[in-house]
């Protein structure tokens, strides 16, 4: 669904209950000559079981359940809480935060903080699809630190901070690492994985991203200590602007976040990121990707 703009009116008018939203789900999961498990016959028709999240093949009975292998599989939380909260996650800037969502939907805070990061895992493999190959062209390499009550130097006065790795490639994509520390032996190998050899990158003066152009990429450096931003054509500029974004996002919505769940929240703000080009259709990527979801043992079933 292309729009322009996918307004609050036009979720609520496209999944008004959750029938909808179920026979969205199936639609995606079964889209092209949807085969049945039970008699073989291609292409079947599946029709809706009253009362339950499942279908039924028109031939011989057979049980589908559409949310096996899906983040609704085991939830007994209305599919359109589910999509509303889908729907928060993707239209707002920075995301929202348990307590919205509790507020939202009317949930205890243990179900929406469940909620939350269930989509934000979907939010990871729907990234992850997406950019599967390494960036290329322009790259910028830069880390940061977030969390902790004091501001702290690279690598030293980081006590409490956990740290974010970023590469980024101009006009591209965006790919955030958390990881244990800054040195080569950590950094260099998720460079080589998801840099491109041959590709010009941007850093800063630190000392991990010495010898770059030994490992075949065309390095270009600016010294932040002496107050250079920008050399030629080589700055940080573009991933110190998502550094700054993915900050204010926590600080302002989430207020703080722990090192062992940040992960999840860098997938979340690299996925608007990575989708800024078209906002609108932030939405009904997440809703795709459950169609890729892994079936579980119970995604079908005999007739009952």
């Amino acid at each position: 669904m292309a729009t322009s703009k996918y307004t609050f009116a036009s979720f609520k008018a496209e999944y008004p209950n959750d029938d909808a939203c179920l026979e969205a789900i199936i639609q995606r999961r079964y889209v092209v000559a949807p085969a049945c498990h039970g008699c073989g016959v291609v292409p079947t028709k599946f029709h809706r079981i009253t009362g339950r999240r499942a279908y039924a093949c028109q031939w011989c009975g057979h049980h589908v359940y559409p949310c096996a292998g899906t983040p609704f599989e085991h939830s007994s939380t209305p599919l359109t809480l589910w999509f509303h909260a889908m729907y928060l996650m993707t239209a707002t800037r920075n995301g929202v935060s348990a307590k919205e969502l509790q507020r939202q939907l009317g949930v205890t805070y243990k179900c929406a903080w469940r909620i939350g990061h269930e989509l934000r895992k979907l939010m990871a493999a729907r990234d992850k699809m997406n950019n599967p190959t390494p960036l290329k062209g322009h790259v910028e390499i830069d880390e940061t630190y977030v969390g902790g009550r004091h501001r702290g130097t690279r690598g030293r006065g980081a006590q409490g901070k956990t740290v974010v790795f970023g590469l980024l490639e101009r006009q591209g994509a965006v790919k955030g690492h958390v990881v244990p520390n800054v040195t080569r032996a950590t950094l260099r190998p998720i460079i080589e994985a998801n840099v491109q050899k041959g590709s010009k990158v941007s850093t800063d003066e630190f000392r991990t991203y010495k010898n770059l152009k030994k490992m075949g990429y065309k390095h270009g450096v600016v010294s932040h200590g002496i107050e250079e931003y920008v050399k030629g054509i080589h700055h940080v500029n573009s991933v110190e602007g998502f550094w700054s974004h993915l900050k204010r996002g926590i600080s302002s919505t989430h207020v703080s976040v722990s090192g062992k769940y940040l992960q999840n929240y860098v997938n979340e703000f690299g996925f608007r990121y990575n989708n800024r080009k078209d906002p609108a259709e932030m939405f009904h990527r997440m809703l795709g990707q459950i169609a890729r979801a892994t079936p579980s043992a119970h995604s079908t079933q005999g007739s009952h």
